[in-house]
C-alpha cells in the first residue's frame, strides 16, 4: 500500500512512535511522512495524526481513504486536544476513535473505537505513551483490514459537542491555589512545547513534574 502519514508539528511527541511504526512496516508498503498538505503525494491511504489543517475535499480526492485518529467517543468531543479536556474534567477513561476525513471536522464515518485508561497518577509522558500505542493500533486495524472495514455514521441521536484549541496560557497555574487542586493540570502539561508556569512577583516561572518512584 501507498501509506502517507500527515503530522504537522516535527516536535510532536507523537513522531517518535510514528518513526518505529513506519520502520517496523516499510518493507512490506510504501510510507511517507509529511508535515503540510501542500506536500501530500497521493496513494491508498492517508492518516491524519496530530494535523492541525482543514484537509479538504481536494486533497483528499488523491487517496482512496483519510482516515483520523482522535481521543474522544464521537460524536462527543470533537475539535481540539480532546483528551487533555477529558482529563482535567477528571475522566479516567478515554475513547479513541478511528474516522473517514470529512468537510466538517471530526464528523466522519467511523471505522473503529477502543478504550484507554488513564489513571490518575499518569504524568504527560505516561498519558501520551497509552494514547500514541492506542493510535498505532488503530493505524495497524486500519491497514489489515483495510478491504474489510464497513464504516459506521456517527450517532445522529446523541448531541455532538466541541472542545476548543488550548493555548499557552491555558498551562498557567495559580501559585495561591494547592498542587491537589491543580494536579490535573500540571500532569497534562508537556514540559517541552507548552510547560506549566506561574506568575509571581513581576515573573513568570516554569513547572516540571516528575515521579521520582513506582509505588
Amino acid at each position: 500500500m501507498r501509506i502517507t502519514l500527515l503530522c504537522s508539528d516535527p516536535l510532536h511527541p507523537v513522531n517518535a512512535y510514528l518513526d518505529r511504526w513506519i520502520q517496523s512496516n516499510s518493507h512490506e508498503h510504501s510510507i511517507s511522512l509529511v508535515r503540510s498538505k501542500i506536500d501530500l503525494p497521493g496513494g491508498d491511504v492517508l492518516f491524519l495524526i496530530s494535523c492541525c489543517e482543514i484537509i479538504g475535499e481536494s486533497n483528499r480526492s488523491k487517496y482512496r481513504k483519510v482516515l483520523v485518529v482522535h481521543a474522544s467517543d464521537l460524536p462527543k468531543g470533537r475539535g481540539w486536544s480532546p483528551h487533555i479536556w477529558q482529563i482535567l474534567d477528571g475522566k479516567e477513561q478515554i475513547t479513541v476513535s478511528l474516522l473517514e476525513a470529512d468537510d466538517k471536522v471530526d464528523s466522519g464515518p467511523i471505522w473503529k473505537k477502543m478504550i484507554i485508561f488513564i489513571p490518575k497518577h499518569m504524568l504527560w509522558s505516561e498519558i501520551n505513551h497509552e494514547l500514541f500505542n492506542a493510535e498505532i493500533s488503530l493505524i495497524d486495524f486500519a491497514v489489515n483490514q483495510f478491504d474489510q472495514v464497513i464504516p459506521v455514521q456517527q450517532d445522529r441521536n446523541i448531541e455532538s459537542s466541541y472542545f476548543s484549541l488550548r493555548k499557552p496560557a491555558d498551562s498557567k497555574i495559580d501559585p495561591n491555589e494547592s498542587i491537589a487542586n491543580q494536579f490535573n493540570q500540571l500532569r497534562v502539561c508537556d514540559p517541552v512545547r507548552f510547560p506549566a508556569y506561574f506568575e509571581l512577583y513581576g515573573f513568570k516561572y516554569k513547572l516540571t513534574l516528575e515521579k521520582i518512584n513506582t509505588a
